[in-house]
């Protein structure tokens, strides 16, 4: 199959690169910046792009049987801890992520020949912070910054659907992988033996494993019938209390240093949200479709992680 990759430079993006070459397709990765890229396979294609307007890149399509749209700046900062969320960066957030998908389906609508499925990334931050509640595909959405965000980030790619081309929207959940995201930043706690509870620990996390969020994707690229968001989280999700508590049992280490949720809304702000206020979501139509987790359980998937540290 021949693919392109939006954002293929990213935590999702270079795992999924990965898999899909040694699986004997043939991609071809969008960049910004393609020096940011040159370590990946030697099989795959880097071409330039900018991220919102159409260049040499779009010819490409006419190729293309699945376009994967992963682009938009990090929601949380590119460092150990998160980055606050100014005016400025929320409207870079915004731009990041509704310019690539405007300018992908106006290549898709130029082309003379359609890709089978277009593949858009968007968040679990759809459903808004509502503690109390569960959260399946069929719910609706919230109305805070991360809620409106997902709606637009969707919203870019959805004409697509009009040309005929299958879309299928994936919603990630916290996706754990020792190369990036939130779990590193959680790790060196418990390594410095600071490790526990943040923020009273109520707060729920939905969680998937690299591995599964990679392999997930595939599966919906190959299914014909897979059409439509798709929650991207393990069934089994834990409360932030729980999260740590297996963290420190895995790794051996303490978890008693509760970190108050106060001191971390006056060191970042409102991204500090994104820790303190969880969500309880379940991949419904991903096991209706047939997909079956390797790692079902947070204890599966941080021995697997941890293993080799």
């Amino acid at each position: 199959m021949r693919i392109i990759i939006a954002g293929g430079s990213g935590l999702i993006g270079r795992e999924l690169v990965s898999a899909l070459v040694n699986t004997g397709n043939e991609l071809s990765i969008l960049s910004r910046n393609p020096g940011k890229v040159i370590d990946m396979p030697g099989a795959v294609k880097i071409l330039q792009w900018d991220g919102k307007t159409l260049q040499e890149w779009g010819e490409e399509i006419e190729k293309t049987d699945a376009v994967i749209n992963l682009t938009g700046e990090n929601i949380s900062g590119s460092g150990l801890f998160p980055t606050r969320w100014t005016a400025e960066r929320k409207e870079r957030l915004r731009q990041s992520r509704v310019s690539a998908g405007k300018v992908l389906t106006q290549a898709i609508e130029m082309s003379g020949r359609k890709p089978s499925v277009f593949v858009q990334a968007s968040g679990i931050g759809f459903y808004g912070k509502q503690p109390e509640k569960q959260f399946t595909e069929e719910s609706g959405g919230g109305d805070d910054f991360f809620a409106n965000l997902s709606k637009v980030w969707e919203a870019s790619s959805q004409p697509v659907e009009v040309l005929g081309v299958r879309r299928v929207i994936v919603r990630n959940g916290i996706v754990l992988s020792t190369k990036g995201g939130a779990l590193p930043s959680l790790l060196l706690q418990y390594r410095l033996f600071v490790g526990g509870p943040i923020g009273g620990g109520k707060q729920v996390y939905s969680w998937i494993h690299i591995d599964d969020e990679v392999n997930a994707i595939r599966f919906l690229i190959e299914n014909n019938n897979a059409s439509g968001v798709f929650n991207l989280t393990a069934p089994n999700p834990v409360t932030n209390k729980e999260f740590g508590k297996t963290i420190g049992r895995v790794m051996r280490r303490p978890h008693y240093f509760p970190l108050p949720g106060f001191g971390m809304r006056i060191a970042f702000g409102e991204v500090a949200s994104m820790v303190l206020e969880g969500q309880t979501v379940f991949s419904n139509k991903l096991l209706e479709a047939g997909y079956v987790f390797k790692f079902p359980t947070l204890d599966l998937a941080l021995k697997d992680l941890l293993k080799t540290l």
